[in-house]
């Protein structure tokens, strides 16, 4: 009988194995003939040089039949795997989110298949028959079931949750939620993603379920247990619409939920157990088959009168059916375009006056040309990418536009650029550390995958060293950046040497400003160590 450890270990074996020859398949209809895949990294270069021979990632993604935010999920994911799995020998030692980072990229493989059919390679990595897809059922009730039980559980007044969701959503959404939903139970109306979203909105996580959910052992796949739980809750709600449509989950995707659903009810199990919630998951877990096809039944009825669950499971509440904050850009842009019609309006009129002088007849007004059908038609409404929407910002796409909206802690347009593809660096937040930009921060540490900087732990272990030398904290944000970035034997090594000569300075010169560094190294060794 195979172990928990034994089956991980050739689960993540076998999905690397396909993953490798996958890679050939994709590589040579980019036009890389290769023998033999590698390991993710390699993977990773050759779809640069891919890049680079067909002219950009629009071509790259045109050959694959994906859109800009396809091909962006693509290439993320595999940041992920190549970040996990940086590099591996046959029998080393497995960690789950080395497993689930291969099954994810796995999974995302067999949705570029999907999309192109030239591509043939197996992406089974175990069963996927009628007993496990009912299992897949009730882990995705179960889920959901328990996000409403703790919601539920913090706003235990019917009225005080529905003013809640009235003052962060908006009126109108809170009337469909109503009309769609049970009577008295305004949770039932809502969709998997808005659910998703009342759990892990920034402040609604730290006010309510943080205590429950940072563990040392679950939600460690991203640096962050709230943006762990975003992504996995973003993927089961897309795997909830397969269910929904009614397309069997492939063996990747059964493994994944079944990982997803440790990661997410484990935390909440343990804290029943020891009494710090009342929400028990493992009883959700027990329903017959009678009252799980009822429950599917409805959910389908519901997804259909809301016109379907399409909205991805955000971060941030805010912005939620109200108008969001107008960025720096927008209101420049706003201002630029009143000038520039108040100018076409001054030239309008002085060229009508001019006309209405030296002319007495009066121009006929030439009639407009109406589009034909044929014109309509041809006019493609495509979603702009990430680049065409910095370029209607007027922003360039550079390192330099990206490193400056880091220091200006503009979230929005950062996010464009790393939703396009663009890599950064650790050095380039020194200025957002100092002043606490920490929206902007924390938006780089959800795209870690896409820091690149060659060594970079010197110069940030320097410029953190200096700053609290200055009387700065060493806050959490850094903290968090030293575990995610200088967690390497390499760096604790020569952290430990830094720490020793502090001890010997102290020594031999005890006095306050050797205390003050011995203190200083002593808490960044902590962290990385």
């Amino acid at each position: 009988m195979q172990t928990a450890s034994n089956q991980m270990f050739e689960q993540f074996e076998h999905s690397l194995s396909m993953i490798r020859h996958a890679s050939v398949d994709v590589l040579q209809l980019l036009k890389i003939y290769v023998a033999e895949g590698k390991d993710p990294r390699w993977f990773l270069e050759q779809l640069e040089q891919a890049r680079l021979n067909l002219g950009g990632w629009t071509n790259v993604a045109k050959r694959l039949h994906l859109n800009d935010a396809e091909m962006s999920e693509f290439t993320l994911q595999l940041r992920h795997l190549q970040q996990a799995v940086p590099q591996y020998e046959r029998g080393q030692n497995v960690h789950e989110n080395q497993r689930i980072a291969a099954l994810r990229f796995l999974s995302t493989l067999e949705a570029v298949k999907a999309k192109q059919p030239r591509l043939r390679y197996d992406t089974k990595v175990g069963e996927a028959g009628d007993d496990l897809q009912i299992q897949a059922q009730r882990q995705l009730r179960a889920l959901e079931l328990t996000i409403k039980a703790l919601v539920s559980q913090a706003w235990p007044d019917t009225l005080q949750l529905t003013n809640h969701l009235k003052l962060q959503f908006g009126a109108d959404n809170v009337r469909r939620w109503l009309t769609l939903g049970n009577s008295g139970d305004i949770l039932s109306g809502m969709m998997f993603s808005e659910l998703a979203l009342l759990l892990v909105d920034k402040k609604e996580f730290a006010r309510h379920y943080s205590t429950i959910f940072h563990t040392a052992t679950s939600l460690t796949y991203l640096v962050d247990p709230r943006i762990t739980l975003q992504a996995f809750l973003e993927h089961c709600r897309q795997l909830r619409n397969a269910v929904i449509s009614g397309r069997p989950l492939s063996s990747a995707e059964l493994a994944l939920l079944d990982s997803y659903s440790q990661q997410i009810a484990g935390p909440v199990q343990r804290a029943f157990e020891q009494k710090k919630t009342g929400v028990n998951p493992s009883t959700y877990m027990i329903v017959d088959d009678a009252a799980l096809k009822a429950f599917w039944e409805q959910a389908i009825e519901r997804d259909k009168e809301a016109g379907g669950d399409t909205t991805s499971v955000s971060d941030n509440i805010e912005g939620q059916g109200r108008h969001a904050k107008r960025t720096p850009e927008e209101r420049e842009q706003l201002i630029s375009g009143v000038l520039w019609g108040a100018v076409g309006v001054m030239i309008l009129a002085i060229l009508g006056g001019a006309i209405w002088i030296f002319s007495s007849e009066v121009a006929q007004r030439p009639i407009p040309r109406v589009p034909t059908a044929e014109a309509l038609e041809s006019t493609e409404l495509e979603v702009p990418s990430p680049r065409e929407r910095l370029s209607s910002l007027g922003v360039t796409w550079d390192a330099f536009s990206l490193h400056s909206a880091i220091d200006r802690n503009d979230v929005k347009v950062a996010q464009l650029f790393l939703q396009g593809g663009m890599n950064w660096e650790l050095s380039w937040t020194e200025q957002a550390m100092a002043i606490k930009n920490d929206e902007v921060l924390e938006l780089l540490l959800r795209y870690r995958m896409q820091m690149d900087e060659p060594k970079p732990c010197r110069r940030f272990i320097n410029n953190i060293s200096h700053s609290m030398a200055n009387g700065q904290k060493l806050t959490m944000m850094r903290k968090s950046y030293l575990q995610t970035f200088c967690s390497r034997p390499p760096v604790i090594a020569r952290q430990h040497h830094e720490l020793e000569l502090a001890e010997q300075r102290m020594l031999s010169q005890p006095n306050e400003l050797n205390q003050k560094w011995l203190d200083i190294q002593q808490a960044i060794y902590d962290q990385i160590r």
